[in-house]
C-alpha cells in the first residue's frame, strides 16, 4: 500500500496488510487509541449502507475521512482510511454516498441509535 499522511499526528505511515491462519485472541492494547477490537466480515465493510465520511472538530469538513458504521461500532480515522484503501485496491469497493459527512460526535451518537437503518 502507498504511504499515507496522518494529519493529526503529522506522520507518514505505510500500512502493511497481513494474514494469519491462526490469529489467536485479540484485545485493545491502548485504550487512548482504541475502544474495541473485533473481527468483522469484509462484506460488512463493502456494504455501501455502512459507509460515511467523518470529520473531527476543531478541523473543518475538508479533513473528513472515510468511516464505517457497523455492529454498533464506528470505524474511522486511520483505520477507516486503511480499510477504505484496501477495498479500493482489491476492487471490492462499491459506489457509496461520499456526501454523507458527519461531525465525529454526531456519528458516535449513531452507535447507540437503534432507529438508524444502518
Amino acid at each position: 500500500m502507498e504511504r499515507t499522511f496522518i494529519a493529526p499526528s503529522r506522520f507518514h505511515v505505510v500500512p502493511v496488510l497481513a494474514y494469519s491462519p491462526d490469529p489467536g485472541p485479540v484485545a485493545v492494547v491502548n485504550e487512548a487509541e482504541t475502544a474495541i477490537v473485533a473481527r468483522v466480515p469484509v462484506r460488512a465493510f463493502i456494504n455501501p449502507a455502512n459507509r460515511l465520511m467523518v470529520y473531527r472538530r476543531p478541523h473543518t469538513r475538508r479533513w473528513a475521512g472515510p468511516a464505517f458504521l457497523l455492529n454498533q461500532m464506528l470505524v474511522w480515522g486511520f483505520t477507516g482510511q486503511v480499510i477504505s484503501a484496501v477495498l479500493d485496491v482489491a476492487g471490492w469497493a462499491q459506489p457509496w454516498d461520499t456526501g454523507d459527512i458527519r461531525e465525529l460526535d454526531a456519528a458516535m451518537v449513531l452507535i447507540d441509535d437503534e432507529s438508524d437503518p444502518r
